[in-house]
């Protein structure tokens, strides 16, 4: 199993931070199948201020540009990246349109 660390930032407005964080406690179920079939077995988002924290673990099968590929497919999928971009903001130094940015791991024990 492999784990990725990524970071986004949200809009820095309370009454949307709030509004993010409730669809995130109902996810569409078509956006849990689309993680959980891309060969992500778990996945963990956490929050600090407006600074989002995610942690995947995946399997063998999981590669980031299928993943992609797929979602670019997946209307359901588009129409959630949609909204959430409303509440979410490109972190400094990241490429246009990007939103989740892959973090270096810098320590372990």
């Amino acid at each position: 199993m492999k784990r990725y660390c990524l970071t986004l930032d949200l809009v820095n407005d309370e009454k949307l931070i709030e509004a993010y964080k409730q669809y995130h406690q109902s996810v569409w179920p078509e956006i849990k199948e689309s993680i959980t079939s891309s060969g992500i077995d778990d996945l963990e988002i956490y929050l600090l201020g407006n600074r989002l924290f995610m942690i995947m673990e995946v399997n063998e099968s999981f590669s980031f540009e299928e993943k992609s590929k797929a979602d670019l497919a997946n209307p359901k999928v588009q129409e959630w990246e949609n909204l959430m971009w409303k509440f979410q903001q490109a972190i400094p130094g990241s490429k246009p349109g990007e939103k989740w940015i892959l973090m270096d791991q810098i320590f372990k024990l």
